[in-house]
């Protein structure tokens, strides 16, 4: 009953059993892994509350003592975070200032004048040293500012060190005589600052938290967007809150501004000194170099962005575009002249009033950054991929503009015409990494990964209800989207963002034309007139993104609340944040010096030279082995050979017939034996003119070998990519099985390189897997698949979607064309999107039953990164 009792406070099992085995083994070692498992499975893994751990403490307790008499790791909750505490490593605590309006004060001032106010912060220098020196950054850290060039004499933009700013801020280190003297030869470190609102409860007051991050400029994109220290809390802002009258006055905003930036400063106050003389600090190699510090790029959302540049809402923090018309050219094609540090300082001697309404500039506040050498808020504001684009101008804007145009151009029928489009996303053909929309896009609570998702297969789903301007606007915003979400931009990349935006600004007009939209003047679409200089000073926008920081939010706001009593949260959620950081440090130490390597129970079992695994199973008849590594669908690999290869899965399909002719009545294809004589034609006579149809089948050769069957094979392909890393491998599961979750077949499409000599896609045909199968002949191994063709309708993609259409080749009886083709000949998979055109689908159309439904599909280059660079490559 304890037992069962224990199972429900802690879980996993295996996790469970294996606690309770390290447990009950005496000796000197528990010292040391005893508490280490109590900390990593109690304080990390389960999250649990005090009541909780002092549950299942006294419980294990309880079990030990009918064992072996030996003691749990520890006797209550205190005693666990007392160890914590004790950890020294990654030691930073927090420091709260309390402030309160200082100005004069009305007869009878509003409670938030007298009201006194915290921020926490923590030592900025501290943080930055333990991120400097953490060894795991080795390897995906820079040095110093570097240009790189592509094969076709290209420059490459990639991580922030790789862009003109940081090549600029060396530039005018040497050429300041005096600063070069101090710091000749020191290390330029960038500081990345982020910051962003976030709600952790709807339900109950005080429920927003504003934190703020920093983050070593040095790490590469991919090292930033990982788990673990790169990115880390450094700051939590106060936020006044008062009632709605006093919320609209004048002076309330400059207030909360100049409180805001007054946090700013007190925080990163401590590094100035070390932005004019070098401080030694430890790098991940090891080493030890003399540290220059510089305020780097700021990643933060609109609202953010006005705060930070002191802006008026509507206009924008880069140029002086109007609000009412932000992408204006005037008569010779030139944009709005750039905001700088000196204009606005220009501004504070000018009239308030006239200087707000027509510069839309506040001049009551003073950025944060006007008291940093060389730091020029305008110019440090990043492209935000998340909110100008991904939910910004795609979901919030064309998104919701298509419905509105459905809405008003189809009357009484728009909402059928909406609930099939639903119907059509989510009848969208399976594919790795393609998200399944059951109900459509007509959910409450959207995410970024959501809205990402969505761009993948909504084109298809609207193409023939909206007009063709529309299309091709969606069209151009998605090309330029997946352009600059790129891990490397190269220059070639930038003409195609620019020629993209150009297509976009030219398209997207439809909207007002149709009456959904009176303008297009909005901060987030504007933005994207600046990518091009940003990416150019900043490298690419995937390691300065919000989404970065807002994934932050999960374990320095949203967990550390829900473990806190909700009373003064703040404080409880900064202890909390400092513990689970001192034992990311100390995980991070332990696996330095070969620890924490496979299970607990492995772990215990080498230090007490104990038997291997499998020996435990007699002993604990409940034990449960750890999961063995499992294949993913889709994902990075590590491996490097190099190329493109496809491999069939490691276990044969069951229960099929191992002869071709009763293989061939089984998949109910009797033209298998047929197409499979002919493809050993082809391989034993490479060099023959007779091929496809003409070949006559009796000059083939006879076959009477062993088939085997299976159902998937893995195709890994070089792919660049954040996800994958520079140099990565990326995997994806290709499969063709009868029963998929015991339903509908389920088989993938790919491209077959059928043509080297022709360029491209113009050499590949598209085809779909019916049956992936391998067999020996004449002591050479073959893995083979059957497959029908997918044949282009035209040598020129789609004039409206840009994406290249085909459709399933047939013979004169109707029935599909089917060949044997060797998995070496899989140039890299596909996915189909259906052209739906005007008609509805039924209420239960099954997704797995579209690449049998209609006359012609899409090629889907927005299917995944991959695909697009490899649709746009050819």
């Amino acid at each position: 009953m304890q037992m069962a009792f224990l199972y429900l406070q802690i879980s996993p099992p295996t996790q469970l059993l294996n606690l309770l085995y390290i447990s009950q083994k005496p000796g000197t070692y528990s010292k040391i892994v005893r508490p280490l498992i109590g900390l990593i499975f109690f304080y990390i893994e389960l999250k649990a509350s005090n009541g909780k751990i002092n549950k299942a403490l006294d419980i294990l307790q309880a079990q030990l003592l009918e064992v072996s008499s030996s003691q749990a790791p520890f006797k209550n909750a205190k005693e666990l975070y007392a160890a914590i505490d004790s950890i020294w490593e990654e030691n930073t605590p927090w420091t709260t200032y309390h402030v309160k309006y200082a100005g004069e004060l009305p007869d009878d001032p509003p409670l938030w004048m007298t009201e006194v106010y915290e921020f926490c912060v923590r030592d900025t220098l501290n943080v930055l040293t333990e991120q400097l020196k953490t060894e795991a950054f080795s390897g995906q850290f820079n040095y110093t500012p570097y240009q790189e060039w592509n094969t076709r004499n290209e420059r490459i933009y990639s991580n922030l060190l790789s862009g003109d700013w940081a090549w600029d801020i060396a530039d005018e280190i040497s050429a300041d005589p005096e600063l070069l003297k101090r710091t000749n030869g020191a290390m330029l470190v960038p500081i990345v600052l982020g910051s962003d609102k976030t709600t952790v409860s709807v339900g109950t007051g005080h429920q927003e938290y504003h934190p703020a991050y920093i983050s070593p400029g040095n790490l590469t994109n991919v090292a930033r967007r990982a788990h673990g220290n790169s990115v880390l809390p450094f700051m939590f802002f106060a936020i006044p809150r008062t009632n709605q009258n006093d919320r609209k006055s004048q002076v309330f905003h400059t207030f909360c501004r100049r409180l805001y930036h007054h946090s700013l400063f007190t925080a990163l106050k401590v590094l100035r000194p070390y932005m004019t003389t070098p401080i030694l600090l430890k790098c991940p190699a090891g080493h030890y170099r003399q540290v220059i510090f510089q305020l780097g790029p700021y990643i933060g959302d609109y609202p953010e962005q006005t705060y930070l540049s002191c802006i008026v809402q509507g206009w924008c923090p880069k140029c002086m575009a109007r609000p009412e018309d932000l992408d204006a050219v005037d008569s010779n094609g030139n944009r709005a002249i750039s905001r700088t540090r000196e204009y606005r300082q220009a501004f504070v001697t000018g009239d308030r009033r006239k200087v707000w309404r027509d510069f839309g500039q506040r001049t009551d506040v003073a950025p944060f950054t006007d008291q940093f050498p060389c730091a020029d808020i305008h110019v440090l504001l990043t492209p935000d991929l998340l909110h100008q684009i991904i939910k910004g101008s795609f979901k919030d804007h064309i998104v919701t503009w298509i419905c509105n145009y459905i809405l008003e151009a189809y009357g009484k029928n728009s909402l059928l015409i909406l609930k099939d489009i639903d119907r059509r996303i989510s009848a969208v053909p399976a594919f790795p990494g393609i998200r399944r929309f059951p109900d459509g896009r007509d959910f409450a609570q959207w995410t970024g990964d959501d809205s990402k998702a969505l761009m993948k297969v909504y084109i298809a789903t609207v193409a023939g209800y909206i007009p063709r301007e529309m299309v091709k606007a969606l069209s151009s915003f998605l090309n330029l989207c997946y352009l600059v979400r790129k891990n490397e931009i190269d220059t070639n990349d930038l003409d195609q963002f620019y020629q993209h935006l150009q297509d976009f600004h030219k398209y997207r007009t439809a909207f007002i034309t149709h009456g959904t939209r009176e303008t297009i003047s909005l901060p987030c679409q504007h933005a994207l007139v600046h990518y091009k200089e940003s990416i150019r000073q900043f490298g690419s926008p995937n390691g300065l993104c919000s989404s970065i920081t807002e994934s932050k939010h999960i374990k320095a706001v949203k967990e550390p609340w829900r473990r806190s009593n909700r009373y003064n949260a703040l404080h409880q959620m900064l202890t909390t944040i400092l513990r689970l950081d001192k034992m990311d440090a100390l995980r991070r130490k332990f696996v330095q010096q070969g620890m924490l390597i496979g299970t607990t129970t492995s772990f215990t079992a080498d230090l007490l030279d104990e038997p291997d695994l499998e020996d435990l199973e007699d002993s604990y008849p409940n034990f449960v082995e750890p999961e063995r590594e499992t294949e993913y669908d889709v994902g990075p690999c590590d491996d490097r050979g190099g190329g493109i290869s496809v491999q069939l899965a490691r276990s044969a399909a069951r229960r099929y017939p191992q002869t071709l002719e009763l293989l061939a009545q089984h998949i109910n294809q009797p033209e298998f034996p047929r197409v499979l004589r002919q493809f050993l034609y082809d391989q034993l006579n490479p060099h023959s003119n007779i091929f496809g149809e003409s070949l006559d089948v009796e000059q083939c050769p006879t076959f009477n070998e062993k088939i085997t069957v299976f159902h998937s094979a893995v195709l890994t392909c070089y792919a660049p990519s954040d996800e994958c890393g520079k140099n990565g491998m990326y995997r994806e599961r290709i499969r063709s099985t009868p029963h998929w979750h015991g339903r509908h077949p389920h088989r993938d499409t790919v491209f077959v390189q059928v043509d080297g000599s022709l360029p491209g896609i113009l050499g590949l045909a598209v085809a779909r897997i019916l049956l992936f199968f391998s067999f020996t002949l004449n002591n050479k191994s073959y893995s083979c698949a059957l497959v029908n063709w997918y044949l282009r309708t035209d040598d020129e993609p789609d004039e409206d979607t840009g994406m290249w259409v085909v459709e399933q080749e047939v013979q004169r009886d109707g029935r599909p064309t089917l060949a044997v083709i060797h998995l070496e000949s899989i140039a890299h998979s596909a996915h189909l999107l259906p052209r739906f055109g005007m008609d509805a689908l039924p209420e239960k159309f099954h997704h797995l039953q579209s690449l049998d439904a209609f006359e012609s599909y899409y090629i889907n280059k927005f299917a995944n990164h991959q695909m697009f660079s490899f649709l746009s490559s050819n």
